[in-house]
């Protein structure tokens, strides 16, 4: 398990009430005599009981139209009311907070040296307030396994979800990047490619490197999910003088990616080829199945698997 690295910010608890809200409330039946059943009385008052004409409806020429066989064909295929879409099925967790060891120190140290009650509830709401405080530890309900990506926060409930962000997350562990400029440009545009969706320039259609960067784009972020001649459909072309000149710029951006653990290193001159090569050399062996995991609360805020962080959102929803 990692460590988080500890957190130096005192927490000040002069925000917190001397005595828990609960002890301070008057919860006395008093409070409430005067509005015990003011409502009910009010629906069943003879006012209103009284009945008010409704004005009068006036159909169109197409209601008072009687249907043909092709209508009542299409109304029976197609019904008016929709069925609501069932929620999504939350994973089976327990979600357990702990507080981070530092904060915890600092709060207990406050409390010995003053004379101040504080809620049980206030103190938790306290830690929760700033994910550095506090780790998340998650255990499985059933037979299904939880998956972590080497040594990192990352967990899943699904293998594949957490292989195609592996390379994202580990990149820098595993590979250095460097960034060199080639030549300006040259020649005169007057349109450019832009991805709709991400808003990534991909160059005038005329200009040589708009295939390969097209095609790089769609293995990258699209391959998964559609099919390349859907992706074609989400670019359009923009006639912009300041988005051809911000295209150059990033144009001339050459980028590498150099293996840090073998010798000799390899260099890659796409992204593509590097992450081709992690998945085949270090991938396998980065992921592990278990039932329990701790997390720190920076990362339980930043989960690509949404039905984990879904659950540990409610969990934490009545305590803050």
């Amino acid at each position: 398990m990692r460590n988080v690295p500890s957190s130096g910010e005192p927490i000040d608890l002069i925000d917190l009430k001397f005595l828990p809200a609960w002890v301070k409330e008057d919860w006395s039946a008093t409070r409430h005599a005067g509005f015990e059943g003011e409502e009910e009385r009010a629906h069943w008052s003879p006012e209103g009981m009284e009945r008010r004409p409704r004005p009068p409806r006036h159909r169109r020429d197409d209601e008072r139209k009687p249907l043909d066989r092709k209508d009542r064909k299409r109304s029976r295929d197609f019904p008016a009311r929709r069925e609501a879409l069932a929620p999504p099925v939350l994973p089976q967790l327990d979600v357990h907070f702990l507080p981070q060891a530092a904060a915890f120190e600092n709060v207990a140290a406050q409390i010995k040296t003053g004379t101040a009650a504080y809620s049980v509830y206030a103190l938790a709401r306290l830690f929760l307030q700033k994910p550095e405080r506090y780790h998340v530890r998650v255990k499985t309900k059933n037979a299904s396994p939880l998956f972590r990506l080497g040594e990192s926060n990352a967990i899943a409930t699904n293998r594949n979800g957490l292989e195609n962000s592996a390379f994202r997350v580990l990149r820098d562990n595993f590979y250095t990047t460097n960034v060199t400029l080639n030549d300006p440009i040259k020649g005169d545009f007057s349109s450019v490619a832009r991805e709709r969706t991400t808003g990534t320039l991909l160059g005038p259609t005329n200009h040589h490197g708009y295939q390969p960067q097209l095609r790089r784009l769609y293995e990258q972020r699209f391959s998964r999910r559609m099919t390349f001649t859907d992706f074609q459909r989400q670019i359009e072309i923009v006639s912009d003088p300041a988005l051809v000149e911000q295209w150059k710029e990033e144009a001339r951006k050459v980028t590498t990616f150099t293996t840090r653990q073998e010798e000799p290193p390899q260099t890659f001159n796409a992204e593509t080829e590097a992450e081709r090569h992690f998945r085949e050399k270090y991938l396998p062996t980065l992921i592990s199945e278990t039932d329990e995991a701790e997390i720190d609360g920076v990362t339980s805020r930043k989960l690509s698997d949404r039905g984990i962080a879904r659950v540990i959102e409610n969990a934490a929803r009545p305590l803050i």
